[in-house]
């Protein structure tokens, strides 16, 4: 955000985090807390909500301008990711819904499933297991009774 022109924000002063509102010239929208760095300039860093112009939307918490932290992404497409982020990227426990509605749970590295994790089909069938990006070899399925 430091790029962008302070006449753009509607800072509520006071404490350090700042809020902020802001809309960036490619129709991006960001609502929650900034803080200054040296030079003056605004991060994104606390909690707050960045809606893309295309609809993707995060809304979580943020460091030196990244989602870090716990947060929730959204899709237009439906897909949603909830769990922690890392430098923009899933890491950590989190849970990833695809737009068909299966569901992972388990541990993700720098966007990719990672360890430890359960697969749950669209038929409900749950398979868990290591997982390792598009690999997950040794899958075992949980019975329902």
């Amino acid at each position: 955000m430091s790029d962008k022109k302070d006449t753009d924000f509607l800072i509520t002063h006071g404490e350090e985090p700042v809020k902020v509102s802001y809309i960036f010239p490619n129709g991006d929208r960001y609502e929650g807390e900034c803080s200054r760095v040296a030079a003056g300039a605004l991060m994104r860093s606390g909690t707050g909500k960045h809606t893309s112009a295309g609809g993707v939307i995060y809304t979580g918490e943020w460091h030196e301008d990244k989602m870090h932290g716990r947060g929730t992404l959204q899709h237009p497409s439906g897909a949603i990711y909830e769990g922690g982020f890392k430098d923009n990227m899933y890491e950590g426990a989190g849970t990833y819904t695809f737009p068909d509605g299966s569901v992972y749970k388990g541990q993700f590295h720098k966007d990719r499933l990672e360890g430890e994790g359960a697969f749950t089909d669209t038929q409900g069938l749950a398979w868990t297991g290591e997982f390792h990006g598009k690999a997950a070899l040794g899958l075992k399925m949980q019975y329902n009774s």
